[in-house]
């Protein structure tokens, strides 16, 4: 478990991480969520023990990661955005040199070794340069040195920047995977990454916690915008004056549509609340069909860019 205390980190008057608590429990994926420059990478800098914290405490599994570093970063395995990879080494050797320093006990080194090749699947690159290596591979290959030692909390930054479709599906699967054994935390500006691969999602927006929510709560909040669009075979100014005389329509927008004869409008309702059967009986007594209707959910990106907005508003304000 890692815990997460009035984190702050400044550099000089600029604020990168502002007061942030969390914390992070064993046996989830984790995704750290946020535009770029939100305060990700330095908060898993900081995690790490990459970076010191101005204000603030992380502890790992009771371990302060600036007062007892050694036995914090036992627990850890970091995947930077940028693999420390030596372009000039097999992919054997660099695994071995890894593995001696994290000081694993030699007669356990290659045992490890196969353990993790075998986890990210680059068995068949074991003996290859590293520099010929596809971008995909060598973020396998750094992914299998933040493996060697088996810690129980996987960091990993960005883990699927620059990587092509198919190589995206392939490292997702992979986080899934060793999800099962591990605590993984990953940061993105992706939301269909952090929808796809993670438990709980924690969003940050300059330095601030915003949001942390599990997906499927985030579900539940693109579930619940509570908006009704419809296509009613009516004209615009009849429609508008029966959505006028309606006290359950708090707003509502009017547009052409593409059916013959009709109008598109999308209605927001007093509360939120569903009252698509009282349109329906409404348009009914007022010889309006209704060609369509449906409840408008909103995006995980709506959701990420609303709250990110609001965050900006208080900070102006």
């Amino acid at each position: 478990m890692i815990e997460i205390k009035n984190l702050v980190k400044r550099y000089g008057k600029h604020v990168a991480v502002d007061h942030l608590s969390c914390t992070i429990e064993d046996g989830q994926i984790y995704g750290f969520l946020g535009p770029n420059g939100a305060g990700k990478s330095t908060t898993m800098n900081i995690i790490t023990g990459y970076l010191a914290a101005s204000e603030g405490t992380v502890s790992v599994n009771g371990h302060d990661i600036l007062e007892e570093p050694e036995e914090a970063k036992k627990s850890i395995g970091y995947l930077p955005e940028i693999p420390p990879l030596y372009m000039d080494m097999r992919v054997g050797e660099y695994l071995e040199f890894a593995a001696r320093l994290k000081k694993i006990p030699k007669d356990k080194i290659e045992k490890e070794i196969k353990r993790v090749t075998k986890e990210t699947s680059i068995e068949d690159v074991y003996r290859s340069l590293i520099k010929t290596l596809s971008k995909g591979f060598r973020q396998r290959v750094g992914l299998a040195c933040a493996l060697l030692g088996d810690p129980g909390i996987l960091i990993l930054d960005e883990p699927t920047v620059g990587l092509d479709p198919k190589q995206i599906i392939e490292i997702r699967e992979l986080i899934r995977h060793l999800g099962k054994k591990h605590t993984v935390i990953l940061s993105s500006h992706i939301l269909s990454e952090v929808s796809a691969v993670c438990d709980h999602v924690l969003i940050l927006s300059h330095g601030k916690l915003v949001a942390s929510e599990t997906t499927e709560e985030l579900g539940r909040r693109s579930d619940a915008s509570g908006e009704i669009e419809m296509t009613v075979r009516a004209a615009k100014r009849h429609l508008a004056m029966i959505l006028d005389c309606m006290d359950s329509v708090k707003d509502y927008r009017i547009e052409p549509s593409e059916e013959a004869d009709c109008s598109d409008v999308i209605i927001d309702p007093v509360n939120k609340e569903d009252i698509r059967e009282r349109l329906f009986y409404r348009m009914a007594e007022e010889k309006c069909p209704i060609l369509a209707m449906s409840l408008k959910k909103s995006s995980l990106e709506d959701i990420f860019l609303e709250l990110t907005e609001n965050d900006k508003e208080e900070q102006k304000a």
